[in-house]
């Protein structure tokens, strides 16, 4: 699996999992069930912490400037972010065209 396809599936995993920690959280003040983001907290967190690495990882195989870098990183503090990013980037790096 190349770090691109791997970034892709935590981008994927990412956003899905604020999701469920957004649901936690309401279930949390509606449902009395703190539990529930005991146990999505760090999951989530440990997914946000592999998307931003693997972000800065792959962002020299993409060729994304620096913006380009801190909006992919922004954009996983977004609900469904994650699932934005992993739709717009390839999945291979292009190829360098040389002169």
């Amino acid at each position: 699996m190349t770090p691109i396809r791997l970034f892709k599936m935590v981008a994927l995993a990412e956003a899905a999992s604020y999701l469920l920690l957004l649901g936690a959280s309401v279930a949390k003040r509606t449902l009395d069930a703190p539990e529930l983001v005991t146990v999505m907290g760090p999951i989530h967190g440990l997914l946000f912490l592999a998307y931003v690495a693997l972000a800065l990882y792959v962002r020299e195989k993409l060729a994304w400037t620096g913006w380009t870098t801190v909006m992919v990183i922004v954009a996983a503090v977004v609900p469904l972010g994650g699932l934005i990013v992993e739709r717009r980037i390839p999945d291979e790096a292009p190829v360098p065209v040389s002169s």
